[in-house]
């Protein structure tokens, strides 16, 4: 006997196109309040995400705490302006112009790191590939991603960081590594086209769509 698996129909696909379009990154929030509920939705279908070896590593750590988020924004003020300084002349103009995330708005912060120590899965799979455990994670963040665009939320992902100073400012087991850093709340605005693209930064690659043949 085996489970009966779903029928996804024309519909369904066309929905998830859909999905898959309006993902967006988003930087401007609302104030309003996460409900717990929806939170805990969107956390638990990242659990379903595939690992290397079953090995779940991924590790969601809610930020709250005032003083651990003024931190965070202290890292990425620091980070944006090395960044800044970085690019010259008009180039440099425009990414001074560019909102590049919502640690202000976003009534939800949450970290994601990878447990390089975790004992799941008995290390199948990595021996070769360590950085398995890394992918895994980034998997999951994805999957919690489109459940909360389904669900009409909005997730900003926050790479203008030091992943150092926010493992120590969260205070945790030194063998979590920081993937991502997410800020989700409901869009003070939509749009399907992604930001960087509104804001004349960088079109779509046309090579992302395709693969190579050998």
């Amino acid at each position: 006997m085996t489970d009966e698996p779903p029928r996804f129909d024309d519909a369904f696909r066309e929905r998830l196109h859909a999905l898959f379009a309006w993902r967006r990154d988003v930087r401007r929030f609302r104030a309003d309040p996460v409900p717990e509920a929806l939170l805990g939705q969107c956390l638990a279908e990242a659990a379903l995400s595939p690992s290397v070896g079953n090995s779940q590593p991924w590790r969601f750590v809610r930020v709250r705490d005032l003083e651990r988020r003024a931190a965070v924004v202290a890292s990425f003020a620091r980070c944006n302006a090395a960044a800044a300084a970085g690019y010259e002349a008009e180039r440099a103009a425009l990414y001074r112009r560019l909102k590049l995330e919502g640690l202000r708005e976003a009534p939800e912060h949450l970290a994601v790191f990878c447990d390089e120590a975790t004992e799941c899965g008995h290390g199948l799979g990595r021996a070769t590939m360590p950085e398995m455990l890394r992918y895994s994670v980034v998997g999951a963040v994805q999957s919690f991603w489109l459940s909360a665009r389904a669900r009409g939320l909005g997730v900003g992902w926050v790479s203008i960081l030091e992943p150092e100073a926010l493992a120590a400012a969260l205070d945790l087991p030194e063998a979590w590594r920081l993937v991502a850093y997410l800020c989700v709340g409901f869009p003070q605005e939509e749009h399907a086209d992604p930001e960087l693209v509104r804001h004349g930064w960088q079109a779509r690659d046309p090579r992302g769509a395709s693969f190579t043949e050998r």
